[in-house]
């Protein structure tokens, strides 16, 4: 892709989890600061992997990439800005309140309508005219798109609530040392709404689901007002006289999708970077992606398929299916395949005669037009932030009519009109999904690793707050994170692909999942090529990649891992689900024979 992007000041990445954004991202700051442009990055993603790819440690003030002169990078923490706002707010207290009193008003702001909002803070403030002044370019990696619409939403949102509340809603008192000013909100709206000021970059990879997702969000954003768009298509595979089938299936799948392009993204300017086959990290690679004339020589490629611990997934689902219950997680970053597994896995279940309730919190998952069908013992529904949120507002007023006259109920219904209200919401129906695992299987299909720990932050606030103010002959009420934390009720998956970037994605994830007290179960390593036995020179070389990715994780993250196959056709639908879970998609994939689901230093696993 030839660097155009130099028009605007602000190059807005955005996309599909798991499309290349931050690769892209970082290819494209590069290549501005080596044309001698002043270039900030900056990643607005809670799961960010800019470190590592840059290979230098950031933080919330711009840093010095080195062996990049003009580019200096930070990462818009969630965590770290909500940490620094609360700060800010129970600093002057220290020594002039009780003790109790501070440690509540820390509580107050523990929960993830804070932490979104002093984001969103950090984020409006690099859209100012101070920052224009100091860099030609500032190019921002998003988080994926359910991520960033929510992000892009709060300052109507808050907008719209500031401008109805005249009461003095309790909402606003944790708030209340926030800087954002609804002049801030208008300013940061306006600059992304500039077509002078600000490129949105639309990234999709050549799959039907990338285009489509590309599609709907290239929609949200236009009416936003954010609507001087460009496509950018990563990871376009260009085989070399090829007769390797998996090669020419591979290239057949993705030019069908290419011609099934909705006409939104038709219309749009479009650049095309070619399937490469190293991985995104270090400044070298980085600056390969966009310039074929840095590829580096052909390695040597993988002679053989090497031994692999791994199991099938119809092996995990063994385990899984045994206690005829449970609350199966499907946990990773964005674009790894979480959809497709969550719906495999269900559906599985259900065909063996369990009552599966199959659901997401994915705002971009597709979890109906992967399944295409229905099956006896399987529900599916999706945790839908504005029907939740009415549901609730709809279930406190009812709650509380008997007790309240006009005035509480104009000042309650005030309070329920806070963006807040949304994040309680939400939780309380992820709630009842964990205990409704009582009876039943529950498999939930998360959002992108980011969005889904912003709720597992509000699962721990609740459990924190019911264990502190509950007395004594309640506590033995049982929260959602105490059924998480229970490894024979709760099952995490971490999906990943076999690449560096996911791989050390969904090792971050497991180590914030941990912390919590929550123990992922297994691994799955999805859309392998090495499950093929392909023989195209590209995907040999990718597939030598994968080899160590795999041993990678065995070696230090997992006890369980399954290795899932990339497939021809695009597994949809019920027949081509259950063809992924038991490895018999003939004519798409060839596969090694599984080894043992175990390490050998591993104790036996419990199949009770």
């Amino acid at each position: 892709m030839p660097l155009t992007l130099t028009e605007t000041p602000y190059l807005f990445f955005t996309g599909k989890g798991g499309v290349g954004k931050t690769s892209l991202a970082c290819a494209t700051a590069i290549g501005l600061a080596d044309a001698g442009k002043r270039v900030l990055l900056v990643s607005t993603d809670p799961a960010s992997n800019l470190d590592e790819m840059l290979g230098v440690e950031l933080a919330r003030e711009p840093r010095a990439v080195p062996g990049v002169p003009g580019l200096v990078a930070l990462n818009i923490h969630p965590e770290a800005a909500a940490e620094a706002y609360r700060e800010r707010v129970i600093a002057p207290l220290r020594g002039h309140a009780p003790e109790a009193e501070v440690k509540k008003i820390r509580e107050e702001l523990s929960g993830a309508c804070t932490t979104e909002i002093a984001a969103f803070d950090e984020f409006a403030g690099l859209l100012e005219t101070t920052w224009r002044q100091q860099f030609d370019h500032v190019v921002f990696d998003t988080a994926p798109t359910g991520h960033t619409l929510r992000l892009l939403s709060l300052p109507r949102a808050w907008t719209d609530f500031l401008d109805s509340n005249t009461r003095g809603a309790s909402c606003l008192g944790p708030h209340s040392g926030l800087t954002m000013q609804r002049d801030r909100f208008a300013a940061a709206l306006a600059a992304l709404a500039n077509p002078r000021l600000t490129t949105v970059v639309l990234v999709t990879r050549p799959e039907r689901a990338a285009l489509q997702e590309a599609e709907r969000t290239a929609g949200e954003l236009r009416a936003m007002g954010l609507v001087h768009q460009r496509l950018v298509i990563n990871g376009v595979f260009r085989p070399r006289a090829s007769s390797d089938p998996i090669a020419l299936a591979l290239q057949e799948r993705e030019q069908t999708a290419l011609a099934r392009m909705p006409p939104a993204l038709r219309s749009l300017p479009t650049d095309e970077v070619p399937l490469r086959a190293f991985n995104m990290l270090g400044l070298d690679p980085l600056r390969a992606l966009l310039d074929d004339s840095r590829q580096p020589p052909p390695g040597a490629g993988l002679t053989q398929i090497p031994p692999l611990p791994t199991a099938s997934l119809s092996g995990l689902i063994d385990e899984l299916a045994a206690p005829g219950h449970g609350f199966i997680l499907v946990m990773g970053k964005g674009g790894v395949g979480k959809t497709t597994l969550a719906c495999a896995i269900a559906a599985e279940l259900a065909t063996r005669g369990h009552p599966v309730h199959l659901s997401t919190t994915d705002p971009a998952a597709h979890v109906a037009s992967t399944l295409e069908g229905s099956l006896p013992n399987l529900q599916v529904s999706r945790i839908d932030p504005r029907a939740e949120t009415q549901a609730y507002i709809e279930k406190t007023l009812r709650r509380r009519e008997a007790e309240l006259d006009e005035e509480g109920r104009a000042l309650l219904l005030e309070d329920l009109a806070s963006p807040c209200t949304e994040e309680v919401a939400v939780f309380h129906a992820f709630s009842h999904l964990v205990s409704e695992a009582r009876t039943a299987f529950v498999v939930l299909d998360t959002a992108p690793t980011g969005h889904t720990l912003l709720l597992l932050d509000a699962t721990g606030a609740y459990h924190r707050q019911l264990t502190r103010t509950l007395p004594p002959e309640h506590l033995k009420l049982i929260t959602p994170l105490m059924r998480m934390r229970d490894p024979a009720y709760t099952r995490v998956l971490l999906v990943a692909l076999p690449e560096t970037t996911p791989v050390s994605e969904a090792a971050h994830l497991q180590e914030d999942l941990r912390r919590a007290g929550i123990e992922p179960w297994a691994w799955i390593i999805n859309n392998s090529l090495l499950a093929t036995g392909s023989q195209d020179a590209l995907l040999r070389e990718r597939m030598r990649a994968e080899a160590g990715q795999v041993a990678r994780v065995v070696r230090d993250h997992a006890r369980r891992v399954a290795l899932v196959p990339w497939m021809a056709r695009e597994p949809t639908g019920l027949e081509r689900l259950h063809a992924l879970v038991t490895h018999e998609a003939r004519g798409d994939a060839q596969h090694p024979r599984a080894g043992a689901s175990e390490r050998e230093d591993d104790p036996p696993l419990d199949r009770s």
